[in-house]
């Protein structure tokens, strides 16, 4: 059957399956993983140089960068969270009522803006609006993710999977998909999934309680010390990270007392003098064991009064890691993230489990909870830094939510209307009115120039490119051809519309497990070769592709948007695939049916 396969169709073959383990052994970036992907392929011949970098330069690349810049611009006016915040009735008196609304909302507006920001934003909001509403969030935070992978659908730039499989479609010929070529199909996946979760997902979810931010606080009482520094004590007229309670204990120093003076979160350079009293978070068993040699006196951080004074002066906030943040991976220490920040960890909810020891050695992942407390004075700074779509956190608290800017909302909504206006009616490109949307956006105020390279997700935009070579290599060296003409030899009697079904099927079950860009570019390829195998139109095998890549509903590691809420809904992994496995089912029995009616072979 692949007889006459060259050497550059096994060399492909060989990256994709490379790419593929790397991709499900989650060990390595997927921005690194492209551009390894990108380097092996034109260093083993199969594409040129320019080929390889083309993906930089292609307009749906270009596309995805232009619309996390807009994304930003209409998040950073509070809007959402603000439309969000009001719906806090509608959840206390009609409670279903409330959830439709909710979803309907998420859904319009992932339409037109990455979800992955606005899943971000609408974490803290819904976490309030269930705590308001007196409900768990673990009802309301994965119909919020399902809700943006549904409107993500509906449009050309709802989803950066849509934009890069438009790209590919145009590398192979095909006439570039406009704004609302998704819009039938998309429509019809948000009404029936907007339906399901409503009269049967909700049932399916837990409605598990977490341990909230009080919670949290009050388990802490018990790590908490008061220590003084005695005469001849190894810690005096040391550093606080020279000293022992750092270098060896590994220790919190929330709050240091000289005499009248009280220092919340001291530097690292503070010298340590005899008679200070530090309130710590420590392991006070393993403190016990190290008090002679240290020559101080410990006291169990236990009384009521001292512990209001603690939190009154301070802030404790809950942080959530989404995915492509600078955080994932590394551990606390490994990104000074005390120092950066100035604030000090106390407790990780790590997927399932709580974690309150060694915090500065845990390897954080995307969707983890930290718990930090901080001086009650930075949260201001903390509360406009959370605009920037680069941090590498999630402000969970209700102090983490913005203002509703309203002037600057009516300019940027201008903006995006123009843009999609323009891009719809064929009046310029698409990569074109994204571009001067943005330039729009900095002329008017809306975003400084810093904000916008800030807003730019760019771990995406080198998975885009990389992928996009793939697809060049695919086709390149014949192999996209040589499986499409396998399928087509074994398949054929049962006609276009079961080889149809069968790779949205194929997608949907890899998507679930790597990235959703990643299996969109892998099959794409190969569903245009199997259509031009088949002498049928490409169109709806592309579109199949498109919506099956998106529709990932099984895991919480298959999408983006369900991994930032996995731990901060207190999520177990069964839970998604106790909801998913049956919107997964809808979903390609739906798209059997009438994707073949809405885009005819």
């Amino acid at each position: 059957m692949f007889e006459s396969l060259t050497i550059d169709a096994y060399i492909t073959a060989a990256v994709i399956i490379a790419a593929i383990v790397m991709f499900i052994w989650d060990k390595l970036s997927v921005d690194l993983i492209a551009l390894l992907i990108m380097g092996a392929l034109v260093v083993s011949g199969v594409i040129s140089p320019s080929e390889g970098m083309a993906g930089f330069s292609n307009p749906a690349t270009m596309t995805v960068a232009f619309m996390f810049v807009i994304s930003a611009a209409i998040l950073k006016t509070g809007s959402l969270q603000f439309v969000a915040s009001q719906l806090t009735k509608t959840f206390r008196n009609h409670y279903q009522r409330g959830v439709v609304l909710l979803m309907l909302m998420v859904s319009s507006v992932s339409a037109f803006i990455n979800n992955t920001p606005v899943v971000a934003v609408m974490i803290p909001v819904t976490i309030q609006i269930a705590k308001n509403s007196n409900r768990k969030a673990s009802k309301l935070l994965i119909p919020v993710s399902y809700a943006s992978i549904f409107g993500g659908m509906c449009t050309l730039i709802g989803t950066s999977t849509n934009i890069l499989v438009s790209g590919i479609a145009k590398q192979n010929g095909m006439v570039p998909f406009k704004m609302f070529d998704f819009a039938p199909m998309g429509l019809v996946f948000v009404l029936a999934g907007s339906l399901f979760m409503i009269f049967i997902g909700q049932r399916l979810l837990p409605s598990r309680s977490v341990d909230t931010e009080d919670d949290l606080e009050d388990s802490l009482i018990d790590y908490l010390a008061e220590i003084e520094i005695l005469e001849n004590s190894d810690l005096a007229n040391k550093s606080i990270l020279s000293s022992a309670l750092v270098k060896e204990l590994e220790m919190e120093i929330l709050e240091l007392r000289r005499n009248a003076t009280s220092m919340n979160l001291p530097q690292g350079d503070t010298t340590l003098l005899v008679g200070d009293i530090l309130k710590v978070r420590c392991n006070v068993s393993k403190m016990k064991q190290m008090k002679d040699q240290l020559k101080v006196k410990i006291t169990p951080f236990a009384d009521d009064e001292d512990t209001e004074d603690l939190i009154e002066k301070s802030s404790y906030v809950e942080l959530v890691i989404p995915t492509d943040s600078a955080l994932e991976g590394k551990t606390l220490r490994e990104f000074d993230f005390r120092r950066r920040y100035r604030a000090a960890p106390l407790a990780i909810r790590h997927r399932e489990e709580v974690l309150r020891d060694q915090l500065q050695d845990v390897r954080l992942r995307a969707g983890d909870v930290i718990l930090v407390e901080m001086k009650t004075h930075f949260m201001d700074q903390w509360k406009s830094n959370s605009r920037d779509q680069n941090i590498p956190f999630i402000i969970l608290s209700e102090q983490g939510i913005l203002n509703f800017d309203r002037k600057k909302f009516f300019i940027v909504l201008s903006i995006i209307v123009a843009v999609i206006t323009a891009a719809s009616t064929g009046l310029l490109p698409i990569v074109i009115s994204t571009l001067l949307g943005v330039c729009a956006l900095v002329l008017t105020g809306c975003l400084t120039m810093k904000e916008v390279y800030r807003s730019i997700q760019w771990p995406i935009v080198f998975l885009l490119a990389g992928a996009l070579s793939l697809g060049v290599a695919m086709q390149n060296s014949g192999l996209a051809q040589a499986i499409a003409t396998a399928i087509v030899n074994n398949l054929h009697e049962f006609g276009p519309i079961a080889i149809l079904s069968g790779i949205y099927l194929f997608t949907s079950l890899m998507t679930e497990t790597m990235s959703n860009n990643a299996t969109a570019a892998l099959v794409a390829p190969l569903a245009i070769a199997t259509a031009h195998q088949l002498g049928v139109s490409p169109v709806p095998f592309v579109m199949a592709v498109m919506f099956a890549a998106s529709a990932s509903f099984m895991t919480p590691i298959g999408y983006q948007t369900n991994t930032m809420i996995y731990s901060a809904g207190g999520y177990k992994f069964k839970d998604f695939f106790k909801v998913g496995v049956w919107l997964n089912l809808l979903f390609w029995i739906l798209g059997t049916l009438l994707i073949p009616l809405f885009f005819p072979f």
